[in-house]
């Protein structure tokens, strides 16, 4: 994948990150989009277990689901609740009208609703993997109402 964006902001030091990263969300929104979308670890978790994450309400579903074995590896559960963030966001703004990523200033991602309400995805994605609450497609219809 080519992202002109990403040899920039990797070199950029962590307090210039978050604004790079906006600063890449505006000049390259599909790039930025695409990225946050890759979620290679849930993805390979997923299939692992027999289901192909398809950008759909229903995989939503289908991952609150899982039985959580990656519980056992206090490794892996940030990283994979991060992944979990992106995937649930990449849903949202896929499939919910008027919904966008954006980027807080200290560099979170999130998503903004056409309410002009803010979620943090990538928390309620980590929660998930930790405690499996907020379930990812409760997130989904809470942000799908506006």
């Amino acid at each position: 994948m080519n992202i002109p964006f990403l040899d920039n902001w990797l070199n950029r030091r962590e307090t210039e990150q978050g604004a790079g990263l906006a600063a890449a969300l505006v000049d390259d929104p599909e790039g930025v989009a695409e990225l946050f979308a890759e979620c290679e670890m849930l993805r390979v978790h997923a299939r692992a277990a027999g289901l192909e994450l398809d950008g759909s309400p229903a995989s939503l579903e289908a991952l609150d689901q899982l039985m959580p074995r990656w519980r056992r590896d206090p490794e892996v559960v940030p990283w994979l609740g991060n992944d979990a963030g992106f995937y649930l966001g990449t849903v949202i703004v896929r499939t919910v009208p008027g919904t966008a990523w954006q980027v807080w200033p200290n560099g979170q991602p999130a998503i903004r609703l056409a309410s002009g309400r803010e979620l943090n995805v990538i928390e309620s994605g980590v929660s998930w993997a930790m405690t499996g609450s907020p379930e990812l497609s409760q997130a989904y219809a809470e942000a799908s109402e506006g």
